[in-house]
């Protein structure tokens, strides 16, 4: 298929994170300069699922309310309007790793600099800097504006 008539994809990773809202109205603006569609992607995964080191049970995770979550939050950063423009996914996985996959076929993979977790100093975090050397398109990491603390 001739890649110029295709709508450019942007995917934008979703933690709740400063940064990955910043991330997602990054995501939107850009979108919206080139033409496309933007898929909001938030990954989930089980404590010890990849490892012997814990059942792959967690009890208090459900499915339903962080696909509900995520569709508020969205909401909430981009007002009824601009969450209208983002198709919402919510993918088991670890987060770099589906968010490689996710990518795709996509034009722009757009992460925050630093989500939940990590080191407070740390310039990038993992998730950003795994999707930096993996990403099968053009990445851009976002920080979120400077807050006074």
């Amino acid at each position: 298929m001739d890649r110029q008539l295709e709508t450019p994809r942007v995917v934008v990773g979703i933690d709740g994170s400063p940064s990955s809202q910043a991330a997602l109205r990054w995501a939107v603006r850009y979108s919206g300069l080139v033409g496309g569609k933007v898929d909001a992607v938030a990954a989930w995964d089980l404590p010890g699922a990849g490892t012997w080191s814990a059942p792959a049970v967690d009890a208090d995770f459900d499915e339903e309310e962080a696909e509900r979550r995520l569709v508020e939050e969205v909401r909430a950063v981009l007002g009824e309007g601009g969450a209208s423009q983002v198709h919402e996914r919510l993918v088991r996985g670890n987060p770099a790793e589906v968010l490689v996959d996710q990518a795709q076929g996509a034009d722009m993979l757009v992460v925050g600099s630093r989500g939940h977790g990590g080191f407070r100093r740390a310039m990038l975090g993992s998730v950003s800097q795994q999707v930096a050397l993996h990403a099968p398109c053009a990445v851009t990491i976002v920080r979120p504006a400077a807050v006074a603390p």
